[in-house]
């Protein structure tokens, strides 16, 4: 019998550490090849570590809501292969992986002073010291916060949790100091004398005995999050376009049996929409950047993002990379694949990383338009409303004529801080002009 180390596996450049989410194997429980031990969670998407032997867990080293670094052993499995093959053909694959980069931290002023090692040595990872600079909280408070971690490590939660409760009592620190005598300074360690940011107050709300409180769960947090950053950062502005898409749905009736039959797979709106987004961004390259500081980054490859609805209704972006290099079959390959995998939590972390562009179907949920928030870093987002049968006005060598078309809504928001309003609406009409002027006779 032989023992084999578990290791968190090594889940793209960007990725240092994952949250321990669920042990789906218990220790003395049996397990197969690629059994899923463990689901983990990064702060991008939740995923599975699938064992890659036979045998029996004898361990977790970790609890639940742990997290856990990158290479780090997370569990021991005995099996039945003896300790020469265990030595040579299970464990060599698995060997500590190379030093993972660290995750890129954006320069946010106090960011200096947590990467500084505390008196005390404690650990903290990048994205703890990210949202303690973002807050104003020096490393000597950091220090007195208690961690629920391993170890008593400082979570994401713990800090949020220590922000939050801080931002009840604010009011009535603020009513004691302003009681106090003038001529009584108060006097303050160098610590505490750290300029601290307080965070915004929470607005009073009225919970009444019928009410139903919900807490909200790790990714609606994270979504919440970016949301709210995103306004905080980008100014926003909409533009809208009507385009008429009849030749474009007359098509896909046309070809989509024959090439289900052929390839397998459905063809849906939405490859078609990703082809032309990226059409138009060679067009206009200047949609596909990013903002640092001053700083336009131009990006060369066109990564488009597509947002997804998961069944517990919160939104994943998996992220079709280099599109502008499939085809339309690779497309639809690719769209579907990660649509399906998103929806059962089976993407990888880095599905989710190196978007240039997100693009957004509000129409799957009859909605005709929408005024999506972008999704930072990038610039821009593409909203796809509902395509719905009208009447509108034709042009023709006998005259205009009224006809029933299938017309929809194009929404971009774009940020105004780099995007002006002839490049957001030069790019939205040239996405529309490639749908509007499609091949009826196209092959596939």
């Amino acid at each position: 019998m032989a023992q084999y180390e578990l290791l968190l596996p090594k889940m793209g450049e960007s990725v240092a550490e994952a949250t321990i989410i669920k042990w789906v194997k218990q220790p003395g429980d049996k397990i197969e090849m690629d059994d899923t031990i463990l689901e983990i969670a990064t702060d991008k998407v939740d995923s599975e570590v699938p064992s890659p032997v036979i045998g029996r867990l004898v361990k977790q080293l970790f609890k639940e809501d742990d997290i856990v670094q990158v290479g780090a052993v997370i569990a021991i499995i005995e099996t039945d292969m003896d300790a020469s093959v265990s030595t040579e053909a299970v464990a060599a694959p698995v060997a500590v992986p190379e030093k993972v980069s660290e995750p890129v931290i954006e320069n946010i002023p106090g960011l200096d002073q947590l990467s500084a090692e505390s008196s005390s040595d404690r650990f903290y990872s990048p994205l703890v010291k990210n949202i303690a600079a973002q807050e104003g909280i020096h490393l000597t408070e950091l220090d007195g916060i208690a961690g629920t971690g391993s170890d008593g490590r400082l979570t994401k939660d713990d800090l949020l949790s220590y922000i939050q409760n801080k931002g009840r009592k604010a009011p009535a620190v603020a009513a004691s100091t302003a009681t106090a005598p003038v001529s009584a300074p108060v006097v303050q360690s160098s610590a505490a004398a750290q300029p601290v940011k307080a965070p915004a107050p929470q607005p009073a709300t009225s919970v009444s005995g019928g009410d139903e409180i919900i807490e909200m769960d790790r990714m609606r947090k994270l979504i919440a999050d970016h949301m709210t950053m995103s306004k905080q950062t980008s100014a926003h502005v909409t533009s809208f376009v009507e385009a008429d898409v009849t030749n474009m749905v007359m098509w896909r009736e046309k070809v989509k049996r024959n090439f289900e039959k052929r390839e397998n797979e459905k063809i849906t709106f939405t490859p078609i929409f990703v082809e032309a987004v990226s059409k138009a961004i060679k067009d206009f390259p200047m949609i596909n950047v990013s903002v640092k500081g001053t700083q336009i980054i131009k990006k060369k490859d066109i990564n488009i993002g597509m947002a997804a609805a998961l069944p517990s209704g919160n939104l994943i972006v998996p992220v079709i990379k280099n599109a502008d290099e499939l085809n339309l079959i690779g497309l639809t390959k690719a769209v579907n694949d990660l649509a399906s995998r998103a929806r059962s939590s089976k993407l990888k972390p880095d599905e989710t990383q190196n978007g240039t562009f997100t693009l957004t179907n509000v129409g799957s949920f009859g909605n005709v338009m929408g005024t999506p928030i972008i999704n930072q870093p990038q610039v821009a987002i593409l909203a796809v409303g509902a395509i719905k049968k009208k009447p509108a006005v034709l042009e023709t060598e006998f005259g205009d004529v009224i006809a029933i078309r299938h017309m929809m809504f194009l929404s971009l928001s774009y940020d105004h801080r780099v995007v002006d309003g002839a490049l957001g609406g030069s790019f939205v009409r040239r996405v529309a002009d490639y749908l509007e002027n499609w091949d009826m006779n196209r092959e596939i």
